[in-house]
């Protein structure tokens, strides 16, 4: 626990108003003279009234220091932060010999942009736009003359206000360097976003990430965000502002802070500008997010990395264990055959023998991130003999495949692998549609081409990517209730993609759409 700062600077040219705050914040001790008057009172009236009220428990215990002019001041301000011992709370006067109070205020913030700064003036020669645009918007306004109670309320208030900050500051500066997966990490961040948007008065905040395409990705939201505001219209906005890396500004009642990719904006339940440690800590809530974010992936890739190796060590037994039963399969078939015996079934368990050595292939491939043969193929030939390998897949009687796919197409790539890869797409489409019961189920094969590169979109009407997994889709050991799923099918299907210099989207569109972006040859 953090000790609460109620440190009170007083900066006043008048004597009597430096020792007025004071007397009021810190109540001196009664005298003898007080109390035997306080006595003399009691035994007067049958309502005693003592002359010096008691303070109540939700009061802070305060700490004052005073000074009779601006410079001097400015010197106490920067002394206790270079001490590490700031004050929470400036009173200041507007008129004084020397630095005026605005220009004290400039000076104040050079050394100490934290602390809560109160003008306590009889003149208002001022105006409030005026102070805020040359101080800040952390500040306050008061004039004199000042009832005792107002000027505890103000310190109390201001003191609530700074340490409240300051340990939602510290508590952000934390997160970067806690070691959290991330479903705990989402959990963390949206309670501290959550507080954030408490502070800055607003019940609507969203955190995103802006990849290099210019779409948007949300990370996580506060409030009711969707019956509230139409997210699609509000992110076009956030994307037309130019916003560079490492800045926060304010645009009407919309607020936006943003860390390399990582962009929180927030809407104000007014267009009054915030007060400049409110954008401080938005600023370093996406900053230290961002960090603790890419934390949380690189330990999941680390974990990933772990659990692939395991993986290869287990598939490499298995490998030296069935390979030969496997290969072996081609050879007795071959014999079958000599004897004389040939029917399709054979040609079946040859396929079907081959697809299983293919498949133990690309696994180990994957795990040891085998580089890819690329050789020149034709595209269409290579989706259809994909589409051939699912056509005995349970369900498939009651899906109708369409495809669109131009026979000229060639790409340079290695043909198992890409085969694997479109079949392993038309599998999970398959096992979606089948899963879910869907009535006229289809999946849509098309391929469009441009000058640079080839693009496969394989479509299906069925339910979509579930919302908890879209993120991590590619991740390995991801899976979502799937019969026999091992969670390595579609960082396979990104792994080959990757490899052959191409890229693997998805969304939902009626269904899930994967397109796949490959070089054209």
């Amino acid at each position: 626990m953090t000790p609460v700062n109620t440190a009170v600077l007083i900066i006043d040219d008048e004597q009597m108003v430096r020792d007025n705050i004071e007397e009021i914040l810190i109540p001196q001790a009664a005298t003898e003279d007080e109390l035997n008057i306080d006595n003399a009172f009691n035994l007067l009236f049958d309502a005693p009234k003592p002359l010096i009220a008691t303070r109540t428990p939700n009061i802070p215990v305060f700490t004052v220091n005073k000074a009779s002019n601006g410079m001097e001041g400015v010197k106490l301000v920067r002394e206790a932060v270079e001490g590490g011992r700031p004050y929470a709370v400036i009173f200041l006067d507007m008129r004084m010999p020397g630095w005026n109070g605005l220009e004290t205020a400039m000076e104040i913030r050079k050394y100490d942009e934290k602390a809560e700064i109160i003008f306590i003036t009889a003149f208002s020669d001022r105006s409030i736009g005026e102070i805020i645009e040359q101080a800040g918007q952390n500040v306050g306004y008061h004039c004199k003359p000042y009832a005792p109670e107002e000027i505890i309320q103000l310190a109390t208030k201001a003191v609530t206000d700074y340490n409240k900050l300051r340990n939602l500051e510290k508590l952000i500066e934390s997160i970067s360097s806690i070691g959290l997966n991330k479903q705990q990490l989402d959990s963390l961040l949206k309670n501290i976003l959550d507080q954030l948007a408490n502070s800055v008065e607003t019940d609507v905040a969203l955190m995103g990430k802006l990849h290099d395409d210019f779409s948007y990705e949300q990370i996580l939201s506060i409030g009711a965000l969707d019956n509230k505001i139409n997210t699609a219209e509000l992110i076009t906005k956030v994307k037309s502002i130019q916003l560079e890396k490492d800045s926060v500004i304010q645009v009407d009642e919309l607020f936006l802070a943003r860390m390399d990719k990582y962009t929180v904006f927030a809407l104000l339940k007014k267009h009054e500008k915030l007060k400049t440690e409110k954008l401080y800590l938005l600023k370093l809530f996406v900053q230290n997010a961002a960090q603790a974010i890419r934390n949380a992936e690189l330990n999941e890739t680390l974990l990933q990395k772990e659990k692939l190796s395991a993986v290869g060590q287990v598939i490499g037994m298995v490998m030296h264990d069935l390979r030969t039963p496997i290969k072996n399969i081609k050879v007795i078939t071959g014999l079958v055959r000599e004897e004389g015996y040939d029917s399709d079934l054979i040609d079946m368990i040859d396929q079907s023998a081959e697809q299983a050595s293919e498949i133990f292939d690309d696994f180990v491939d994957f795990v040891n991130n085998t580089p890819v043969k690329k050789e020149p193929l034709v595209l269409h030939n290579v989706i259809a003999d994909a589409i051939e390998l699912a056509s005995n897949r349970d369900g498939i009687a009651f899906i109708n495949i369409t495809t669109n796919i131009p026979e000229s197409i060639i790409v340079q790539g290695d043909e198992s692998k890409l085969r694997r890869t479109f079949n392993n797409l038309i599998n999970n489409a398959i096992d979606a549609l089948r899963d879910n019961n869907m009535t006229n189920a289809h999946i849509d094969v098309s391929v469009t081409a441009t000058s640079k590169s080839v693009f496969v979109l394989i479509k299906d009407n069925g339910p979509g990517i579930p919302p908890e997994i879209a993120r991590t889709l590619f991740d390995p050991f991801v899976t979502k209730k799937k019969n026999n799923g091992t969670g390595l099918g579609l960082a396979i299907v990104k792994q080959y993609i990757n490899a052959h210099g191409g890229d693997i989207t998805v969304e939902n569109n009626n269904g899930a759409a994967f397109t796949i972006s490959l070089p054209l040859q």
